[in-house]
């Protein structure tokens, strides 16, 4: 059964800077109505708010005084907010990231739907696309999980590039404990010599967003034979994209991901099992 506040109502937020174009709180909303639920999203945007970055500690507390039931997160908390919780699920912990925080019973624990919702999107996506050797531009919260699911998906290798070298490097060992991937964390200036071998290529950055736009990496180093994804979905088709797809490059849009790791976490959020259909049908008629 749904958990929601006193009067019933799954009250549910997103953290985050930018994020006025974020279609998670229409899916959620649309999605609750059609299954009968009071169900509220709201959109907690810290540059909207005047907020500055640490007080994320004092918003996840009003949130769970007011009897919000959980709280998306996205960039740049993602693991910001780690030491803020009272625990995390073994796959958030595994990643070290965390997009999905659940409140209730006087207790925050954290998740994260990130990982599935990627490795969900490139099934649904792309198919059965070659994925034995990726380079993935971009080493924060959602690159974390973003790496995490390459290596579900089979990757054997992950070059991660990062201008914080040391934060590629840590993630890189961090994948290479799991399936036995080979990953190693590089800086910008090693990605010419990789991107030439590389099967796909992933942005996990927030480089594109329509607060930082522009592309992650010179799109000339793309070549035909690979295949593009972008986790972000707004604008719904990045330059990155629309530069590859004029190569003749196959492309992933972030919007897939978007879906998947809504349906996760609002699952998580209510107790309800959703209909992913229909909430990609609702991102679709508002994207």
């Amino acid at each position: 059964m749904p958990v929601g506040g006193a009067d019933g109502t799954v009250r549910i937020g997103l953290l985050g800077r930018g994020i006025g174009s974020s279609l998670t709180p229409i899916m959620h909303e649309a999605e609750g109505r059609r299954l009968g639920l009071a169900y509220r999203y709201d959109l907690i945007d810290f540059d909207r708010l005047g907020l500055d970055d640490f007080d994320l500690g004092a918003v996840l507390e009003t949130a769970r005084d007011l009897g919000y039931r959980g709280l998306n997160v996205t960039y740049p908390f993602k693991q910001a907010i780690i030491p803020l919780l009272d625990s995390l699920a073994p796959e958030a912990a595994a990643i070290g990231a965390v997009n999905t925080v659940v409140l209730g019973n006087g207790t925050r624990v954290g998740q994260n739907t990130d990982c599935w919702g990627f490795a969900q999107s490139v099934r649904k996506g792309l198919g059965a696309v070659p994925i034995d050797h990726v380079v993935q531009i971009g080493a924060g919260g959602a690159g974390a999980a973003v790496a995490h699911a390459l290596v579900q998906l089979g990757a054997r290798r992950i070059d991660i590039i990062d201008a914080d070298v040391g934060k590629a490097e840590a993630l890189a060992r961090k994948v290479e404990d799991t399936r036995g991937t080979l990953a190693q964390g590089l800086a910008p200036s090693h990605l010419d010599e990789v991107i030439e071998r590389a099967v796909g290529v992933v942005n996990a950055t927030p480089v594109g967003m329509e607060k930082y736009p522009g592309t992650p990496i010179d799109p000339g180093l793309l070549r035909r034979r690979q295949w593009v994804a972008d986790i972000i979905y707004f604008p719904r088709e990045t330059e990155l994209l629309r530069r590859a797809q004029a190569l003749g490059c196959r492309v992933l849009p972030g919007g897939g991901m978007a879906i998947y790791q809504a349906v996760r976490a609002f699952h998580l959020f209510s107790g309800v099992e959703p209909d992913a259909a229909e909430m990609g049908r609702t991102f679709a008629a508002h994207a």
